[in-house]
């Protein structure tokens, strides 16, 4: 079937994306599921720091490729071997499928799939090399979810199903920024109620990690960005103090669990300052692979430190997803109030520029009725 989606052409095209328009609106040709898989038709998706340092080069993957993989979407048709799903369903995409067969998988999300990650980085499906081309070429998927579509095919593994009464833009942010920020809090520290948490780097992943430390009733919940403007919108979220990197050093704060969200060696090296004696800084930015940090490796052993890396907020989505959808059902976790923008497929090079100078938290993707070709 032909659809509708945003196709990242060459990866590393100068700022602003808006006048070198590193990604354009095709029409692609999306095949047909396979036996594991499903055909969805999608009702809205995030806009992810992911996505941008695909399009910005931090993250190398093959070209062309469809992003987006933050998103939610309506069951079309399912694959012989995924049948537990119902046609008309709403799923919530999650950004590492798993063979539920190898060792990391019985590790309860602690260790990433490391055929999840293989195909990855390849630009394929879990259990396929791919269903998407245009003019008879390959275009690679994103993340196995490729989102920034009218429609996608992905595995049954990269889908949790989630009930009607959540709204499609609420949905998508429970498949990346949730998992990602709320998994550092809820799977890796596990804070008590007279714990601090402190937050370093307050995007969307950021900002869910501010959202789930308030939900979980920890003493106080510090949130730093060099954005001024981003420290005051995590006040408005619930933050209990929130300073820039400079204030925190000038006053001497430290907590005991430090969770860095900006995916910068900076803002790493800051976490892991502001780490108190026997804490624990939990990292879950996605740096470019050749970013370094400095620490003093004497503070680890003489402060009895621990450094943790959570990926995709060490989750496993068919586990949390349910889990942070009953705290949204129940006024526990307010995830709409992420959403700083809503736009169109088209917009998606100037959602980047936003994106990258730090003026945006979540930008949502949505798709109408005549859009996705009902």
């Amino acid at each position: 079937m032909q659809i509708t989606g945003a196709v990242l052409e060459e990866i590393g095209r100068p700022r602003p994306f808006a006048e070198s328009r590193p990604i354009t609106i095709a029409r692609v040709e999306l095949g047909e599921p396979g036996p594991t898989e499903v055909l969805v038709r999608i009702e809205a998706a995030g806009v992810c720091h992911s996505d941008l340092s695909v399009v910005d080069g931090n993250r190398v993957r093959p070209v062309p490729m469809l992003l987006g993989h933050e998103a939610a979407g309506i069951v079309l048709r399912t694959g012989s071997a995924a049948t537990d799903l119902a046609v008309g369903q709403r799923v919530v995409m999650s950004f590492l499928p798993r063979c539920e067969q190898c060792p990391a998988c019985a590790e309860g999300g602690r260790l990433p799939c490391p055929a999840g990650s293989r195909t990855n980085n390849a630009g394929e499906l879990l259990h396929h090399p791919g269903r998407l081309t245009r003019d008879g070429e390959r275009v690679h998927h994103h993340l196995g979810v490729s989102g920034f579509a009218t429609h996608a095919i992905v595995d049954r593994a990269s889908v949790v199903p989630v009930d009607s009464d959540v709204p499609p833009e609420i949905a998508a942010l429970f498949g990346c920024a949730v998992l990602t920020g709320g998994g550092a809090v809820l799977n890796v520290a596990k804070p008590g109620p007279d714990d601090d948490v402190m937050i370093v780097g307050l995007g969307g992943v950021g900002m869910a990690a501010v959202l789930v430390a308030k939900a979980l009733g920890v003493r106080q919940v510090i949130a730093v960005d060099a954005l001024r403007t981003k420290a005051e919108q995590a006040l408005a979220l619930g933050a209990d103090r929130a300073y820039t990197p400079d204030e925190l050093a000038d006053k001497g704060i430290r907590s005991r669990y430090v969770i860095e969200c900006a995916g910068n060696a900076r803002a790493f090296e800051t976490a892991y300052a502001a780490t108190a004696v026997g804490g624990t800084t939990i990292t879950v930015g996605l740096p470019g692979p050749e970013a370094m940090a400095s620490i003093s490796p004497l503070s680890l052993t003489a402060e009895a430190r621990t450094v943790v890396g959570s990926y995709l907020g060490s989750a496993l989505p068919s586990r949390d997803i349910p889990r942070y959808v009953r705290m949204w059902r129940d006024g526990m976790l307010p995830v709409q109030r992420l959403i700083s923008d809503r736009i169109e497929l088209a917009q998606l090079n100037e959602a980047m520029d936003r994106l990258a100078d730090g003026h945006a938290i979540r930008q949502i993707v949505t798709f109408g009725a005549a859009e996705a070709g009902r």
